[in-house]
């Protein structure tokens, strides 16, 4: 197991609404808790990406600020290499930047990195609110739990796998399912952040890196998952309703 890491925080001036910077807090922690040395490597839009990074984090952003972040990608001709060959988070705008194509707010198609079989349109309306996802094919990673808040949505290609299969929520707008998956990178529009509450998912993308990594419990950050699950989650509405009904 590698016994240090680079996180790398990838535009956060303008990738960074919405508490994303989280994620890159998460990775850290739950890095430390089994002994790794962690160094985080914050890049500027006018910075190329380093190599030598082991996870790359990408956060949301703003319209304008989406397009810029999405300029300066496109500008840095290193930047699919380097992202698609790297265990790599993306959320909401950063979902959008790796997919092929995103339409801004203006209704225009901008061009993506590629790095996900997915194209990116615009809902009909925005989606805000409590989103609870099963994951597919993430044996380690339970119940998917998070909060949306954007117009984007997202149509997978054969290439791409969902993250998880929607319980509740938008998601991607197909009223089934919830992020992408493909090759290194995990997309989503889950914020909360995602890795603080899902950190199953977060030790997911370190062990990718650092190989299999030592179990280790947070009991503060299960009792979040807890309390949100129960808020948003139908199925356990409907175990407590069936348990109360039985007395």
């Amino acid at each position: 197991m590698a016994d240090s890491l680079a996180i790398v925080h990838v535009y956060p001036e303008l990738l960074g609404t919405y508490g994303d910077r989280g994620n890159v807090l998460a990775l850290c922690h739950r890095a430390e808790a089994r002994g790794l040395s962690v160094r985080v490597v914050e890049v500027g839009p006018d910075q190329p990406l380093p190599r030598d990074g082991d996870v790359y984090v990408l956060g949301g952003g703003e319209d304008s600020a989406q397009l810029a972040a999405g300029h300066s990608l496109m500008q840095d001709e290193r930047a699919a290499d380097i992202l698609g060959s790297h265990p790599c988070l993306a959320v909401c705008a950063g979902f959008q930047l790796l997919s092929r194509s995103f339409t801004d707010a203006d209704d225009v198609a901008q061009p993506g990195l590629g790095l996900l079989d997915v194209t990116c349109g615009r809902l009909d309306s925005r989606a805000v609110g409590e989103v609870v996802a099963d994951p597919v094919g993430l044996d380690a990673v339970p119940t998917l739990t998070g909060y949306e808040n954007h117009r984007g949505s997202a149509w997978l290609g054969p290439l791409a796998a969902p993250l998880g299969h929607l319980v509740t929520g938008v998601g991607n707008g197909d009223q089934r399912t919830e992020g992408a998956v493909q090759g290194n990178v995990v997309a989503t529009y889950l914020h909360g952040p995602v890795l603080v509450r899902n950190p199953r998912l977060a030790d997911l993308l370190l062990s990718r890196v650092a190989g299999p990594l030592p179990e280790y419990d947070d009991e503060g950050v299960e009792q979040l998952r807890t309390e949100r699950l129960d808020v948003a989650d139908p199925r356990r509405h409907r175990a407590r309703r069936a348990l109360f009904g039985r007395r």
